[in-house]
């Protein structure tokens, strides 16, 4: 005797993605990849920025962090599209100096 099957009607059907689904899944990924890219370049501003000291060219430093302020800039406005409005975590986890918030008009 054959074991009993449920009929194919009543079983759950495949997992089908649909198209809004699958639109999501995307912007999703293009919103973390966006993130991850601005996080990089904060990054990577704010070591050169480091490598450079106070004691360099003023015109370069302050070359240097207009850089690392649009950067920052970038990557709030990231977050805050995401819905994360609260930046302390942020700026305290990339560590970024006052000079830097000062340009965006930041105040922590």
């Amino acid at each position: 005797m054959s074991p009993l099957r449920m009929p194919q009607g009543l079983s759950e059907p495949q997992h089908v993605d649909s198209g809004d689904a699958v639109l999501k899944f995307q912007l999703l990924e293009g919103l973390d990849g966006s993130v991850s890219r601005c996080e990089r370049a904060l990054q990577a501003a704010l070591a050169e920025l480091a490598r450079h000291g106070e004691a360099e060219d003023p015109k370069l430093r302050s070359r240097l962090l207009d850089v690392a302020a649009d950067a920052a800039w970038r990557l709030i406005v990231q977050h805050e599209a995401c819905d994360v409005c609260d930046h302390e975590e942020l700026i305290r986890r990339y560590a970024v100096p006052p000079e830097v918030l000062a340009r965006i008009g930041a105040r922590h």
